[in-house]
């Protein structure tokens, strides 16, 4: 890990790709980050992050610091990849584990060549998915996840995204594991969701790993104590 050797050098700018934690917001991450690098520089200095990461998700956390954030734009629109574990027979209101779990009680299909070629017809190139409700996409103004949280019913427009590749790793019993590469604005707790739906069984999002964004890959990425331990060192 290259740390910045002095303060003129940080500001400059600084980017690392860190290894988010389970459990932890992007926001966290940051926190940490910039708490250490003003007891390390004595100075306070800009820090963000490139696109966020649910607290169920890990991976890559891209974080630029001084003049860097203004690349910020660059890497939020820079294609991602990802690796999810999929649940099937059961879905939840939020598409992941955050929310109540409730079993569907229908038969989990057995894969096949049939079923890999209709999920990869429906999902792979442009298509339109709807954010869950649960997200902090805007409508009206307003953000889905607090009304959501009011109990309020909140009408999700669709939006057109990109998914690039669609690899099923793991197809067996009701979790499947699946690596994903896709653009920006992509939910895969949206993806788990539909393609329960088109299986008519039911799925949630039960894992979720950020691989890849744009040429930072999680092999390569820091853990927050790594990053740390580096900057009181």
């Amino acid at each position: 890990m290259n740390i910045p050797p002095d303060v003129e050098t940080l500001q400059a700018g600084w980017i690392l790709s860190v290894d988010k934690p389970l459990g932890w917001t992007s926001f966290d991450v940051v926190a940490k980050v910039r708490n250490a690098l003003k007891r390390r520089y004595g100075v306070k200095v800009k820090i963000g992050h490139a696109g966020t990461l649910d607290p169920l998700a890990t991976g890559v956390l891209v974080l630029c610091v001084g003049r860097a954030t203004k690349t910020i734009p660059h890497w939020v629109d820079t294609p991602k990849g990802y690796r999810a574990t999929v649940r099937l027979g059961a879905t939840t209101a939020s598409y992941d584990a955050e929310t109540e779990i409730q079993p569907t009680d229908q038969a989990i299909p057995i894969w096949n060549e049939a079923i890999q070629a209709e999920l990869l017809e429906r999902f792979t190139g442009e298509i339109d998915q709807i954010p869950p409700v649960f997200s902090a996409v805007r409508v009206d103004g307003k953000r889905a996840y607090a009304e959501a949280r009011k109990g309020k019913e909140v009408d999700m427009p669709s939006r057109r995204v990109s998914i690039f590749s669609l690899d099923f790793v793991q197809t067996e019993g009701d979790t499947w594991v699946l690596d994903v590469a896709c653009s920006k604005g992509t939910y895969i707790r949206s993806l788990a969701h539909d393609i329960g739906a088109v299986l008519g069984c039911g799925a949630y999002l039960a894992g979720l790993v950020r691989t890849q964004v744009g040429d930072f890959h999680l092999e390569e990425s820091h853990s927050v104590q790594e990053v740390l331990d580096a900057l009181s060192a």
